[in-house]
């Protein structure tokens, strides 16, 4: 090596590129114009020579290292000039590339938005970091920025470089600890990872946090994704849902929740080995989509909600355990394939609401966990930091880096692949420090208290720039404490939410109905509790996936009764109560058909069980409560109104009857609700009605059609002056056993008669009589003297 060229050499920074600890390698490597000329430099492991090439000139390198250093001072030249390297490997290849240094100086960030990620205000940081094809000077390429700021070093590898963690070392960008190269003619569908060199030395290697498309499970590697290519086709339902998210809490709201790796799969493939393909058994996301949107129009449903369809290394995790939070799994296909999908069902009028895990993530080693050697988005003290019942990490809220990630994160569904709604869950898990933990487990806040603070101060400022960001895309809270105002304004003490899910109706509802019915008069509370609270949060009622795993059956598996057919009048019953109840619907799939087997997530769901007529009745019975549910504005214009509930008796608590009407500012949109929860018929049964007219049945879980017994009412019903219920005019019907009965209220103009005078007796409890039926009961000798008691008590009213 010349004398000069020796003199030029930086033999400290050179052996830090070497043993690849170099934050800052374009400070050598690459083009500098110094006062001797033009001082280029490269590190190019197992390259036996090197030479630069200037147009059609070539220039030998010298090696001044022989793990690959090599230099060459061209005197003659002072400016920056375009050139590339021509390698000859020790193993006999050749090739020619543009080096990536010689894009040392360009950044993609300006410093506002380093400025905003650093404060934790940058809310579209995923157009930056991650991995994007750019085209630099006229090169194509793919720029990658990745936020470690306590790392050593970090490089991209893959086989691109033979995953060779001493190419392509990645500059730090001062204190922000943003890591970025640009690296030429590197193309979409390009698999890569991070390699990460802590401060003791350890590498790793991490999967991108902002990638957005991923190697099929069990791989792990990010795979660089062109996000722009998609055109959309669904200008028209944007302007529309962001035109009607006020109208949304009085609008109609009946969710299919849905796991789209079980929800339909296909036969498994097989190589020429007889091996399975792994993967072969899930639909493409175009592919399921026709299929889905088909059955959630038949069914009458207006949204989908899928579990977590960010990408996970589990399939058991069922999507909850993500360590690809910017990336649609590639389960099902690419994220173009996603965006199809979510443009499909938006052509079919379908909204699409995504589950998402802001709460904790797994400790996967190529995910966030420990991601730069540090507890970067996690708490260092596991007391903050873990959930020790889950396994899984907390994130750090209060660091704004980490903030900032998960904003970004959420309008990214938002508005690259247009989500009309995302579900947070586990959110109570993020309220209380405490949750899930013994004494000795957490840390109390500021002020001694079990509230998460942090947390508090994220989920505001998401909801707030949510609402802002999104044209007419909502947030739901899956919330199962009594945390005060979680759908509540936050300039109010509210956390913001649109919409927050009931889990206090659901556990006691299903607590109730999974009684034996002759018991259940002692759990009458659990029945009619949750209207004590039911306008102190926007919420959707819910028989969600967590109630069909783990041991609990299906709802129909948990219902009441010896028979099937007993099971189901049961479960008719419940799905009628609940879309009476004021509150957005959801219903997880497979329950619509009454499946008798719990959830399995490596199983499609049991379709076959539609030839029966029990389950294709229940199909039968369910899309018609949705339909009458989207016709009826009674059951969803005054959802979160108090005027929009009333009860007409709720205190027949030994006849597990409940009665009440549905209804809006017009009288003749009434709906009168007439629930009989024991297996008991009443012929003639008097009930008060919401004023005099005429009153229709239409719709009745007893029906024939429906697996019932067929004691319907078929006649219209002319209200009599007749007082009950506290009520100045009513009714008689047959009231079957186990069933719901609803009925449409059409006012009389003019009421045909003056009141009459009711006696003191008349405005007791009303007398029945009823033909008393009692089925056989599993507690044989119990049920038989129940049944008797309860004859007796009816004969002695009249």
């Amino acid at each position: 090596m010349e004398k000069i060229l020796y003199d030029l050499m930086d033999w400290a920074g050179i052996e830090e590129l070497v043993y690849s600890e170099a934050s800052d390698p374009g400070r050598l490597l690459g083009e500098h114009v110094i006062k001797e000329g033009l001082l280029i430099q490269a590190f190019l492991p197992n390259a036996e020579k090197v030479s630069v090439k200037i147009g059609e000139e070539q220039f030998p390198m010298e090696m001044a290292d022989e793990n690959g250093f090599f230099a060459v001072l061209l005197e003659d030249r002072k400016e920056l000039v375009p050139y590339h390297f021509c390698i000859t490997y020790t193993d006999g290849d050749n090739e020619e590339i543009i080096d990536p240094y010689s894009y040392q100086f360009h950044t993609a960030f300006t410093e506002e938005e380093v400025r905003k990620f650093s404060a934790g205000i940058y809310y579209n940081s995923y157009e930056k970091f991650g991995a994007h094809p750019a085209v630099e000077a006229g090169i194509e390429g793919v720029h990658f920025a990745v936020w470690a700021p306590d790392a050593m070093r970090v490089s991209v590898v893959g086989d691109f470089n033979f995953w060779d963690g001493r190419r392509h070392q990645m500059k730090k960008r001062g204190p922000s600890g943003i890591y970025e190269i640009f690296i030429p003619n590197l193309k979409p569908g390009a698999i890569y990872k991070y390699e990460i060199k802590t401060k003791a030395g350890l590498p790793m290697l991490k999967a991108d946090p902002y990638g957005n498309y991923a190697e099929l499970r069990p791989n792990t590697a990010s795979v660089v994704w062109d996000m722009s290519g998609y055109k959309w086709n669904d200008d028209e339902w944007i302007k529309e849902r962001a035109a009607a998210k006020d109208r949304l809490k009085d609008s109609p709201m009946s969710i299919y929740e849905v796991h789209l790796g079980s929800w339909m799969q296909k036969t498994v493939a097989q190589n020429e080995n007889g091996e399975d393909i792994n993967g072969s058994q899930f639909y493409n996301y175009r592919e399921i989509a026709e299929k889905l949107a088909a059955y959630v129009k038949e069914m009458g449903y207006t949204h989908v909600e899928l579990l977590p369809v960010m990408e996970h290394p589990l399939d058991e995790s069922w999507g909850y355990q993500v360590t690809g939070y910017y990336a649609p799994t590639s389960r099902f296909g690419t994220p173009d394939d996603f965006k199809a999908f979510m443009d499909h069902m938006h052509k079919e009028g379908i909204g699409v609401i995504l589950d998402w895990v802001p709460a904790h993530f797994p400790r996967d080693a190529h995910g966030l966990a420990a991601f730069d050697g540090t507890c970067l988005y996690e708490h260092q003290d596991p007391r903050q930091g873990s959930h020790p019942h889950w396994g899984t990490l907390i994130y750090n809220y209060g660091r704004p880096q980490v903030s900032n990630f998960l904003i970004s994160n959420a309008l990214y569904w938002a508005k690259e692949f247009h989500a009309d709604g995302i579900r947070m869950d586990a959110v109570a898990s993020m309220l209380y420090l405490d949750y899930g933990k013994n004494a000795g487990e957490w840390v109390a806040n500021i002020y001694g208290g079990n509230e998460n603070l942090e947390a508090v101060e994220f989920l505001k400022h998401l909801n707030s720039i949510y609402a802002r960001d999104t044209k007419g895309s909502v947030l739901i809270a899956e919330e199962s404490t009594a945390w005060p105002k979680v759908s509540g304004d936050e300039n109010d003490g509210g956390l913001g939410f649109d919409f927050k899910w009931n889990m206090g109706w659901m556990n006691d509802f299903l607590d109730y109905m999974q009684c034996d019915p002759y018991f259940r008069h002692d759990h009458y509370g659990e029945l009619t509790f949750s209207m004590l609270y039911a306008y102190s949060e926007k919420f959707v009622l819910v028989f969600s996936h967590d109630e069909v795993v783990h041991g609990k059956g299906s709802l129909a598996g948990k219902m009441p009764g010896d028979t099937q057919e007993k099971k189901f009048a049961n479960l008719r019953t419940a799905y009628g109560f609940m879309m009476g109840h004021p509150g957005k619907k959801l219903l997880f799939m497979g329950q619509d058909f009454g499946q008798m087997d719990e959830w399995n997530e490596k199983a499609s769901l049991e379709w076959g069980l539609l030839k029966y007529d029990i389950h294709s009745q229940m199909k039968d019975y369910v899309k018609a409560l949705n339909h009458l549910y989207r016709i009826q504005p009674a059951l969803y214009k005054m959802d979160y109104e108090p005027e929009g509930f009333e009860w007409i008796n709720c205190t027949y608590n030994d006849e597990n009857i409940v009665i009440f009407e549905r209804k809006t500012d017009k009288p003749e949109e009434t709906l009168l609700f007439v629930c009989n929860f024991a297996p008991v018929e009443h012929e003639k049964f008097r009930l008060g009605v919401p004023f005099a007219g005429k009153y229709k049945e239409i719709l009745n879980s007893d029906a024939k059609q429906f697996g019932g017994s067929g004691m319907v009412n078929p006649r219209v019903k002319m209200s009599k002056k007749e007082e009950w219920d506290t009520r100045k005019n009513s009714i008689a019907i047959n009231l079957a056993p186990m069933s719901v009965a609803v009925f449409s209220c059409t006012p009389y103009e003019e009421e045909a008669e003056p009141e009459k005078k009711k006696t003191a007796e008349k405005r007791k409890r009303p007398a029945r009589q009823p033909s008393v039926k009692l089925p056989a009961s599993p507690l044989d000798v119990i049920s038989e003297k129940v049944g008797q008691i309860i004859k007796t008590a009816r004969e002695s009213r009249h």
